[in-house]
């Protein structure tokens, strides 16, 4: 990012003096409990808006409404769906909320920009049906122990791809009697899921490769941190040796809304579903669940079951 002076507003009290918009952005950060994968997005998000505002002749402490209208119009154009346009702007929200605490700004010119409508109702990810991610699954196995052991922790607990990569050896362990692991989740949670015997089994097996020194859980070649590109390419590249219609529009988020889809239509209550997948609003896991719709699931047929077994005792 390019040099931004911070300074207070004219009247206003004592204030940090940042020299650059690293600085004012890693400040943000530090103040709220965020994993590392959502830090690196609203950096990202960030930076996209100075990167916009050298561009075009903006400054970014001097930015009203109507200038962030200007770059969501951008975004769009560049084809971006609704709901990545909304999460961004609602990024750089954040950012500009923390420099009015600061008093670096007057308000937030994100808070009266036109935010692109998402309805809670419909995500564009696409999803797996229970046999895709069968097929997925078996395409992983053939593919060697870290590749099957990858695919079956995304597959058997729905984690987010972030989540996964940031995982460490210490983070596997026992609880009472279940093999689990422990992440920090969206919005710097700390959460633990139990580990399937499928997915037991297929880290064991990777393992046994890997060794047992301390680091990080999955590891490339050369030792390093699997980053979530390199999930996005082998979900893909299984997917085509599997056969699978979508291979390539699909993502890691995929098998997330697969196991979400699943385990409701399993008759899993939406509220265990809720937790297993670190939702703070159950209308977000409603809208990963893609079968909600499915007529074979209507509550009138329980109602009248129950009401003919009523009548038959």
């Amino acid at each position: 990012m390019g040099a931004m002076q911070v300074v207070p507003r004219q009247g206003g009290g004592a204030v940090a003096d940042f020299r650059a918009a690293e600085q004012v952005t890693e400040a943000w950060l530090a103040n709220r409990r965020l994993s590392e994968h959502t830090r690196a997005a609203y950096r990202r998000d960030v930076a996209g808006w100075l990167a916009f505002c050298a561009a075009s002749g903006r400054d970014p402490l001097r930015a009203s409404f109507l200038d962030v209208n200007a770059y969501a119009r951008e975004l769009e154009s560049r084809e971006l769906a609704a709901a990545t346009v909304a999460r961004k702007l609602s990024g750089l929200s954040s950012w500009y909320d923390f420099l009015v605490k600061i008093r670096a700004v007057d308000a937030n010119p994100v808070g009266g920009a036109d935010r692109p409508y998402v309805s809670r109702d419909h995500s564009a990810t696409v999803g797996l049906t229970p046999p895709e991610v069968d097929a997925l699954l078996a395409a992983a196995g053939r593919a060697g122990a870290r590749h099957r052991a990858v695919v079956t922790l995304l597959a058997d607990l729905g984690l987010r791809v972030g989540e996964l990569v940031g995982l460490d050896l210490g983070d596997v362990g026992w609880e009472r009697g279940h093999r689990t692991v422990r992440f920090v989740g969206k919005g710097g949670r700390a959460r633990r899921r139990a580990l399937t015997a499928g997915a037991s089994a297929a880290l064991d097996d990777y393992l046994a490769v890997r060794g047992v020194d301390d680091g990080p859980l999955f590891m490339t070649s050369t030792g390093a941190r699997i980053d979530r590109h390199g999930v996005f390419r082998l979900i893909r590249r299984l997917a085509r040796e599997a056969g699978i219609p979508a291979a390539d529009r699909l993502s890691p988020h995929s098998l997330r809304h697969a196991f979400a889809t699943a385990a409701r239509d399993e008759g899993v209550p939406l509220e265990d579903v809720q937790d297993a997948m670190g939702h703070a609003d159950p209308r977000t896991t409603r809208r990963y669940d893609r079968d909600r719709h499915n007529l074979d699931r209507d509550p009138a047929y329980t109602l009248a079951a129950a009401r003919a077994r009523r009548a038959g005792a």
